[in-house]
């Protein structure tokens, strides 16, 4: 039975992420592809009690705090797996800004071990292909502090903690074996890097869907 191919796209912020979901999705409906795009934080309907408990633990951090922060992650992440993610043609290719690996750059205190596990027992969809886009701290903080909104974030306010969120997230890209895709080039060099991991992903699910 076909179904939709589902993608994640996560990494620090400024690292161009949203300019390049913009533009792989461009250039998989030029190929006559249905993409259809999410956003984890769009479609989470407990999104504004998760980020007053984050708030929170930015004021006073506490390993209590900051599970309990990805113990909620997880349970939307499950709630838009049941909900919204089976709305999506079979046909489609799902394309998702951030899932469970952007805990892999923003959460301190719980391992990620500990949050991938906990994703799992409450049957968070695990994506087809994951990508992890990335640059250098310098870059990716210099990005965010030229944007209109800056760098928008709830949890970073230094080019240290840029640093060490990216640290951790590549870490975390290389431990499980999630496809890297460096955004310091071109835009376009990014868009062809990661289509063509998407294609690859295709190819393997008509594989499988054929083998079954």
């Amino acid at each position: 039975m076909k179904r939709a191919l589902f993608v994640s796209l996560d990494g620090p912020k400024g690292t161009g992420k949203t300019t390049l979901l913009e533009a792989v999705t461009q250039v998989l409906r030029a190929g006559n592809n249905k993409v259809i795009r999410l956003c984890e934080k769009k479609s989470d309907p407990f999104r504004g009690e998760t980020m007053a408990l984050v708030n929170q633990l930015v004021r006073h951090p506490s390993r209590e705090l900051e599970l309990e922060v990805c113990q909620r992650l997880a349970d939307s992440r499950t709630w838009i797996t049941q909900h919204v993610l089976p709305e999506q043609p079979a046909d489609s290719i799902i394309l998702i800004d951030r899932w469970y690996p952007s805990d892999a750059a923003f959460r301190r205190l719980v391992p990620f071990a500990e949050i991938l596990q906990l994703n799992i027992e409450r049957n968070v969809q695990v994506p087809d292909l994951h990508v992890g886009v990335v640059t250098a701290p310098d870059i990716s903080w210099a990005r965010a502090a030229a944007r209109s909104r800056g760098l928008s974030s709830t949890v970073m306010y230094k080019l240290e903690e840029q640093v060490a969120c990216t640290r951790a997230f590549e870490r975390a890209v290389a431990d499980h074996g999630w496809v890297l895709c460096r955004n310091e080039s071109t835009v376009e060099d990014a868009t062809m890097q990661v289509v063509s991991q998407i294609y690859g992903a295709l190819g393997r699910q008509r594989c499988t869907i054929g083998a079954g």
